[in-house]
């Protein structure tokens, strides 16, 4: 408990949803969160999900830099035509891992490196990202602010989508 998968019985995700209760301007936002897959064979499951999202939030791994490349190529393609209009939060996952000598040797070998926070911050502005978030869950940095933005932005009005503003709503749905 509390520890990653090290073995092969791990089983990713295809679909798990979370219901989370914060505050958003002093106002109680319950947060309705959707993990989905991104497998091909799972599309028409996942797509199932984007008409309720209030936000989308756009994950890839630092330690795996296609992963930067699959942003705008399928899930922001994707997420801007099935949840038009719902704000997007990118997201940089395994930050502890930017660092890591393990990583940048394995990585090294492909002639690639991780990816770099510029690198996620210009991906960001090329997709309209209304914030972009590095975080680590293991080390537990910025796991709770990308669900605090995702909250201010689900709630913002359509026409005003900028952090800070008011809350129009008490719901946020999370894709």
């Amino acid at each position: 408990m509390g520890k990653f998968p090290e073995d092969d019985r791990y089983i990713p995700t295809v679909f798990d949803a979370w219901v989370a209760d914060m505050e958003v301007n002093n106002q109680p936002v319950e947060l309705a969160l959707w993990d989905t897959a991104g497998q091909e064979e799972f599309d028409r499951l996942r797509f199932l999900c984007y008409p309720d999202a209030s936000v989308v939030v756009i994950c890839f791994s630092v330690d795996t830099p296609d992963s930067l490349d699959n942003v705008e190529d399928k899930w922001y393609a994707e997420s801007s035509v099935q949840a038009a209009g719902a704000p997007v939060i990118l997201v940089a996952l395994k930050l502890d891992l930017r660092h890591d000598q393990r990583t940048i040797n394995e990585l090294a070998r492909y002639s690639q490196h991780p990816v770099t926070m510029a690198e996620g911050q210009r991906m960001a502005e090329r997709i309209g990202a209304v914030a972009y978030i590095e975080c680590s869950s293991i080390q537990n940095l910025n796991v709770r602010q990308v669900f605090e933005f995702a909250a201010r932005a689900a709630v913002v009005p359509k026409g005003k989508r900028r952090m800070g503003d008011s809350a129009s709503s008490n719901c946020c749905v999370i894709l």
